[in-house]
């Protein structure tokens, strides 16, 4: 099983190289062309003719979402290097965590039935918080709530924001239940952990 991790942990330690690599590859990418699509650089050049004919297709869906939201095209080169950014940041946040799962997994029975009881606690609370996390996200970025991909967050969590809700008024646009809601279930979580333990 040490062997497994350890693997498991190069891999990881391989995957943050590369997409740092990736990131600032395309940074310079982005740069380029930005530095094209805002006349910084000529537009018969070969770096220009490649940009249009290479870069730019692989743009379009960005582009057109920037358009869509009020946004000047140029951005897109920005916009695309943002959501590499952020999705190798999500990538290696989201396999870092499910491999402190397997671990939680594989050493709990190890503890009996009290290290099983834990890890199903730990990991209903767990679930309860990621819903809480991916409902505020997608309200940032506006994704319907019957998204298929953020549909199971709203349905989880809807029990227990509702009720929030009409005790905690919202600032101005600002709704504070899921952070209330948030820090309530980091701390029932541990009340429930440290009677367990």
């Amino acid at each position: 099983m040490e062997t497994a991790f350890a693997a498991y942990d190069a891999f990881l330690a391989v995957l943050r190289v590369a997409l740092f690599i990736a990131a600032v590859l395309l940074a310079v990418v982005a740069l380029l062309d930005w530095m094209v699509r805002t006349r910084r650089i000529n537009a018969f050049s070969p770096i220009a003719r490649f940009t249009r004919s290479t870069v730019d297709p692989l743009l379009r869906p960005i582009e057109a979402r920037v358009v869509r939201a009020g946004g000047m095209p140029s951005a897109a080169p920005w916009w695309a290097l943002v959501v590499v950014i952020v999705g190798g940041i999500v990538l290696l946040t989201l396999l870092g965590f499910l491999r402190g799962q397997f671990v939680a997994a594989v050493t709990a029975p190890q503890r009996g039935a009290i290290g099983v009881i834990l890890l199903l606690v730990r990991w209903t609370f767990g679930i309860l918080k990621i819903a809480i996390i991916v409902r505020v996200i997608s309200s940032w970025i506006r994704v319907s709530p019957y998204s298929k991909w953020v549909h199971w967050a709203y349905r989880l969590t809807e029990p227990i924001l509702a009720p929030l809700r009409r005790v905690i008024p919202t600032i101005g646009m600002i709704d504070l239940t899921p952070l209330v809601a948030y820090f309530g279930l980091w701390i029932l979580e541990g009340f429930i952990v440290a009677l367990l333990v």
